[in-house]
């Protein structure tokens, strides 16, 4: 499974980092970004900035996913 977020819908609410930090991450920008271990994938962002979801993180990454207020992860399975 591979998981993205477009920033232009993103609403910086903060929910999907709460459900699974290990994957998001909010930046100084107030936008949400996925990360895939330490690297965040913020440049260029969007459906290029995609990351690998670690095993045992599917279930809180589509929870993140439904619990968006701005709509904006995209999942993407193998």
């Amino acid at each position: 499974m591979r998981v993205w977020i477009d920033q232009d819908l993103c609403t910086g609410d903060g929910l999907c980092e709460e459900i699974c930090p290990d994957v998001f991450t909010l930046l100084d920008d107030g936008l949400a970004y996925v990360k895939e271990g330490t690297a965040v994938k913020d440049s260029p962002g969007g459906s290029e900035g995609v990351a690998a979801v670690p095993a045992g993180l599917e279930d809180a990454v589509v929870e993140a996913s439904e619990e968006c207020p701005g709509e904006c992860i995209f999942i993407e399975r193998d």
